[in-house]
């Protein structure tokens, strides 16, 4: 049975008779096991109520607000209870629904974006019937909860589906630490145990001795550990030098969760544990065995198992894996809460510092200065906001450095922490106690350290302290780490990174990482993993020099610093014996030391201003002036700012720019250049001049982008000028280019973006340059990459294969066949230029013009399934925009829009080109006429709301679509963008097409143009069509042209020959030699066209419907999520309908590496948007079986385009092309 949906009221007391009648009408939920609701009247007398109220609305999954007067005037209700309920509504924690219950003013309160209760936004109050206003209320009630509880059964079957654990960096789980869900299936234990009883049967009559029965065993507990998120490790040694058979170990694997002994079965169990007992063995978690009695000690428990019993086996196997010893339990408990009070507490500190900041003197001097001190050294861009968010951080978290690292003077020995603590100081001079405040933290902060101090590994400590930092960020900036790509290397890269530059140092330069001189930077350390990893690899006898003059490290953010600090420094001291500030160690930004680089190629090295203290200013100096040989580390990932709402842009860099500007721009023959200012780009260009034309080597973990996207084709080029040598290892992982890949999965960083290993080698005696490559298999787990490069230890032991690019900006080259470049190019930039300027153009294409899909910015803002719901929204939109347009003019237009506009997404979402019309004072007005419709994804039509100030980029959209009635007459061709990563497809609409289709950056192929008087012209070149005319007869026309391309370009030959070639530019069309096959492919492409442009007009596909006939006929087609069954024959549509007998066949008709089928599977759904609250509905009331009919529809489609094509397939070969003349 499902559990039932918790329910938390917010209201106030005078509505109390509202509230027990709406319990009335909620009863039956409640006895159909639907619905759990809570209150205040549930309080018990002497009970901590905010306590119980805090902790009752954190756990609640729907949360009303019922709203009145009363509920407006009550500062409990408005200000604490109402505001936490949107905050988690927004972080998609729970589901607000407000209940009008008297008339009030609400239109601007912070909910009115929400969908009321009753619907038609009438209080109950008013109703003559209130009867029927609160069973209207239920109705509504009833479909959120059954949306609810849909979700929630989604994640219970990704949670079984998946056997690996899900992370949200390279090191951590952003949703469960280390706990282990009880995923130990009966199922799962059968099938794992019959395997185990199958490998015993087949040792009888020669193997009896340990080590095969061992294998088995260790087979057995490998599989089932992995279905609970554990990894067991065989033969680990412990820090206190025991090695049993396995250690069974969390995925991060800095806990032990238990240990396993294997033993003979000849031998007597009882002896064989009462000796590993004398030598020490731990008896928390730890199993015994002789593959037929088991002893398993835990809990101060001693338990005995019969192992040829199948019921006794799984449930040995059940408490060994399942248990968690009360010290992690309390960590596990300890991190979640901190996560979730961070922003609590958070808020109560910034609200003190600001209060302070006007009441007392002495701090409100002390913050003066220190903003100013970090505006003036740090960056001049930054916030008061980010400065005293380093205050609350360091508040948070400054204890945990003393007592996890052991350096009770921390705050002391540590350059910036002293400088902060006397900040700090200053704000406790008046009334603010800091022990006091942070005393409701002690139960976490002794949690944290008692964990800590039962990891005596140095390396499992660093994972463990990187895990609760991430963890700390997840809880109070989640902004922070998004802008800074806070992502951490796992050890494996880290290890193999060193490795390689200490093995081309001796290979290239005949001196290694242990040679004096050899100086050593990691621009952007984090917590100080590289440097800490060479200092372990350095012998002793060097260390001292090396560690006060060779190496050196910057961070920007104060917590990695911190971290970074200690970690250095506490190597140093476990491998010296004593204690020596990590002198090397910067806090500043790299990206501003970069030097000036004249136009001849010679360094102007700028000299370093004041870097936040004196001693610090020092370290930058002393860094400037190194001979910097190697340059490695693990750049920000992050692609810039991702929601213009967050106001959280990653910042300019003068000189730095300025050098992309004049190398990687310059020579890029991309149109859209903007990725060129990526982070980790930034960091490739910096790294490149920061060698100052000395040999040396850059090595670098990043985003790989870079490697074949057609927007990096000039840092390519400037790379190959800059190195002599480059290898690049790529480790996939990019999930926007194969959608079947999962971040979690398949990518080592646990991101979207593919990843990359780039060893970039400078060295003068090279006669050529060069450039080597190899990839890993894409579909390689993470642990399979990681485990490779275990394996591997350094780039020499790599399978470099070495590439021969055709020219420096394309790497990866395209294979296709000579003739592409005979074809004929469906557009190109001139002739688009000369067709919008009504000039006649030289270059022969098919098309004259062609358009970008619309690029909204705003989505869940102006496209809806419904388009009065569409009206509404936008209409409260543009009610936002134009109200702070005003308050703007009336506070004198103050130049710093960003954070003076509305930021609350729930009210309005900004875009850079919303600003822009904001900044030139233009007012927005809604015009109805401006719903159009818009095919949002394949065939998935929604209304769109198109509006040049509300779109970001309306690209040629009203010259394509001007009115609804060219939707009529015109039809165009969509086709991915050159760079598109997706499998090559193309899609008929006489719609407005979004950018995101199913490929990338679609580019839309009209056969109209309009004029802005209305006239139309055909988009198809005169020349090419007398060329046509040439070799097929006069008879040809222009239609027969566009249905002839769009024939092509489904032919699966001509999509697997030119597959590379489709990567990187807009298709070319062939002419064919046979007369015959070019008048057939028109007839197909006529018919392909028709079929998906009039999709909705097909016969629906004959699926077998298995209903439930309890539920109403509207009930049973009322989808809130769409579930297609593992095996793919079946189609849940709601609890009481279920599609069948789906044909095999329809999922090979795909559009962007996913079948048409699926694509609707995906998009019609019931959705709430996490960052507006706003909820898309794709169910039709006037026609509740549109979307049952539409799934029937696209399989239709899908099996009649499979037929269409092989049709293609023998009317059209590829010698057809391939033996054609080249056009005249």
């Amino acid at each position: 049975m499902a559990t039932p949906v918790k329910l938390f009221y917010v209201y106030a007391r005078e509505d109390r008779p509202f509230l027990e009648r709406l319990e009335q009408h909620l009863a039956l939920l409640q006895r159909q096991g639907l619905l759990v609701t809570w209150h205040d009247g549930a309080l018990l007398p002497g009970s901590d109520w905010r306590r119980s109220i805090r902790e009752q609305l954190e756990q609640a999954q729907l949360i009303l607000l019922l709203i009145s007067p009363a509920f407006m005037a009550s500062d409990y209700c408005y200000g604490v209870e109402m505001q936490r309920a949107l905050e988690r509504q927004r972080r998609g924690q729970a589901q607000v629904v407000p209940i009008l219950l008297r008339p009030v003013d609400w239109a601007n309160a912070p909910f009115a974006h929400l969908q009321v209760l009753p619907g038609n936004a009438r209080p109950i109050s008013t109703w003559a019937n209130q009867d029927a206003a609160f069973a209207e209320v239920v109705g509504g009630l009833r479909r959120v909860i059954a949306y609810l509880m849909e979700q929630e059964d989604q994640r219970v079957y990704n949670r079984a589906q998946q056997h690996t654990y899900r992370k949200g960096s390279s090191s951590m789980s952003t949703e469960a630490l280390i706990s282990t869900p009880a995923a130990l299936t009966p199922t799962l234990l059968k099938r794992a145990i019959e395997r185990y009883r199958k490998q015993l049967r087949s040792y009888e009559g020669f193997a009896t001795h340990e080590l095969a029965l061992r294998s088995a065993f260790q087979r057995l507990l490998e599989e089932t550990a992995t279905a609970v998120n554990l990894k067991l490790i065989p033969e680990q040694t412990l820090p206190n030098g025991l090695r049993p058979d396995g250690v069974l170990r969390d995925v991060n694997e800095f806990f032990i969760r238990g240990l396993w002994e294997a033993k003979a079965p000849h031998l007597d169990l009882e002896r064989e544990v009462q000796r590993k007992i004398e030598a020490g063995y731990p008896l928390r978690n730890t199993l015994f065995e002789n593959s037929r009695r088991a002893i398993l000690y835990q809990d101060g428990q001693r338990l005995l198992f019969n192992l040829d019993d199948d019921n006794e086996l799984r449930d040995l196997l059940t408490r060994f894996l399942t248990y968690t010893e009360p010290q992690i339990a309390r960590f596990e408990a300890a991190v979640e809460e901190f996560q979730d009070r961070i922003p609590e507490l958070a808020a109560r500190l910034l609200h003190i510092i600001q209060q302070e900041a006007t009441q007392n003197r002495t701090f409100s001097a002390a913050l003066n200065d220190f903003i100013a001190l970090c505006r003036s050294n740090l960056n001049p861009q930054i916030s008061q906001a980010d400065i005293t968010e380093m205050l609350v951080q360091h508040l948070l978290t400054e204890r945990l450095f003393r007592t996890v690292f052991d350096n009770p003077d921390f705050v002391n020995r540590n350059v910036i922490a002293a400088q902060i603590e006397q900040v700090i100081r200053a704000l406790t001079s008046r009334a603010f106690n800091r022990q006091e405040f942070l005393r409701s933290l002690d139960h976490f902060y002794l949690a944290i350290e008692e964990a800590a101090r039962s990891i005596r590994d140095w390396t499992e400590r660093q994972r463990f302290l990187n895990t609760v930092y991430e963890r700390f960020f997840q809880g109070f900036s989640v902004q922070k780490a998004d802008t800074h790509g806070i992502v951490y290397t796992p050890q494996e890269i880290v290890d193999f990174m060193v490795a390689s530059v200490d093995e081309a140092l001796q290979r290239e330069f005949g001196c290694s990482l242990a040679t004096p001189g050899v100086k050593v930077l990691d621009p952007c350390t984090g917590t100080g993993n590289f440097v800490v990893n060479i200092l372990k690899r350095l012998p002793r006898g060097v260390l001292r020099q090396k560690y006060t003059e060779d190496l050196f490290c910057n961070e920007i953010m104060l917590l990695p610093y911190y971290i970074a600090s200690l970690n250095i420094e506490h190597a140093y001291y476990e491998r010296m014996g004593e204690y020596e500030p990590f002198a090397g160690i910067c806090f500043v930004d790299t990206l501003e030391l970069a030097d000036r680089v004249r136009s001849n190629g010679g360094t102007v090295v700028t000299q370093p201003r004041l870097y936040f203290v004196e001693e610090n200013t020092q370290r930058v100096l002393r860094e400037k002036e190194a001979d910097i040989m190697v340059i490695i580390g693990n750049p920000p990932y992050n692609v810039g700012q991702k929601r213009e709402n967050e106001n959280n842009k990653n910042r300019p860099y003068q000189l730095l720019d300025q050098r992309i500007r004049e190398t990687y721009v310059r020579d890029s023959q991309a149109t859209n250049r903007n990725m060129l200012y990526d982070a980790y780009v930034r960091f490739f260009r910096w790294a490149s001049d920061r060698l100052r034309g000395r040999d040396g080597i850059v090595c670098f973990v990043s985003n790989n982008s870079f490697i074949d996207q057609l927007a990096f084709d000039g840092m390519r080029y400037h790379l190959l000028q800059d190195f002599t040598h480059i290898y690049h290892l790529d480790l996939h992982g990019n999930v926007r280019r194969n959608p079947r890949l999962s971040g979690t999965t398949h990518n080592v960083f646990g991101i979207q973006v593919g990843v990359g290993i780039t060893l970039a080698i400078r060295a003068a005696h090279h006669q050529e340059r060069r450039l080597y490559y190899y990839r890993v298999p894409e579909d390689w787990r993470k642990e399979e990459k990681l485990s490779f490069l275990r394996e591997k230890r350094s780039f020499s032991h790599i399978p470099w294969q070495q590439l021969q690019p055709p020219t420096p900006r394309q790497w990866l080259a395209p294979q296709s066949g000579p003739e592409w470049s005979t074809f004929l190019p469906l557009g190109s930039r001139e002739g688009k230029r000369s067709a919008m300027s009504e000039k006649d153009s030289d270059h022969l294409t098919i098309f004259a013009a062609y358009s970008l899909g619309i690029q909204t910015g705003r989505d869940v803002w102006v496209y809806d399934f419904d388009s009065s719901q569409l009206a509404l929204k936008v209409q409260h939109m543009i009610e936002v925009y134009n109200s702070d347009l005003a308050r703007w003019r009336r506070a004198n237009r103050p130049a710093d829009l960003d954070s003076f506009v509305t930021a609350d997404e729930t009210k309005i979402k900004w875009s850079s080109r919303l600003k822009e019309h904001f900044l030139h004072e233009v007012e927005a007005r809604f015009q109805a006429n401006n719903i159009r419709r818009a095919l949002f994804r394949p065939f998935t039509s929604m209304y769109l709301y198109f509006d040049p100030l509300l779109n970001q980029r309306q690209a040629l959209w009203p010259r394509l679509l001007p009115t609804p009635a060219s939707e009529e007459e015109n039809r165009l061709i969509c086709v991915p963008g050159p760079g598109n990563r997706k499998p090559f497809g193309c899609l008929a609409t006489n719609h407005i097409a979004d950018l995101d289709l199913a490929f990338e950056k679609i580019q839309c192929l009209p056969f109209y143009i309009y004029a802005s008087d209305g006239s139309r012209q055909e988009n198809i070149t005169d020349g090419v069509l007398a060329l046509f005319q040439r070799h097929y007869g006069p008879q040809v026309n222009k239609w027969d042209l566009f249905h002839y391309a769009y024939a092509i370009l489904h032919h699966p030959a001509y999509r697997e020959r030119y597959a590379e070639r489709l990567k990187y530019e807009l298709p070319r069309i062939p002419l064919l030699k046979r007369n015959e096959a070019f008048w057939a492919a028109v007839s197909l492409g006529r018919q392909l066209l028709d079929l998906h442009i009039h999709y909705e007009r097909t016969n629906p596909y004959p699926l077998r419907e298995i209903e439930d006939e309890r539920f109403s006929y509207r009930d049973n087609r009322r989808i809130t999520r769409l579930r297609l069954s593992p095996d793919r024959r079946t189609i849940q549509v709601s609890p009481g309908l279920t599609l069948t007998d789906i044909p095999e066949d329809c999922f090979r008709y795909m559009l962007g590496g996913r079948s048409a089928l699926e694509w609707v599977l995906e998009q019609y759904q019931l959705r709430r948007d996490p960052h507006s609250g706003i909820v898309l509905d794709p169910n039709r009331h006037d026609d509740p079986d549109f979307i049952v009919r539409l799934l029937k529809q696209v399989i239709t489609v899908s099996l009649q385009t499979l037929t269409l094509v092989e049709e293609l397939e023998q009317a059209v070969t590829p010698e057809d092309w391939l033996s054609a003349l080249p056009p005249a």
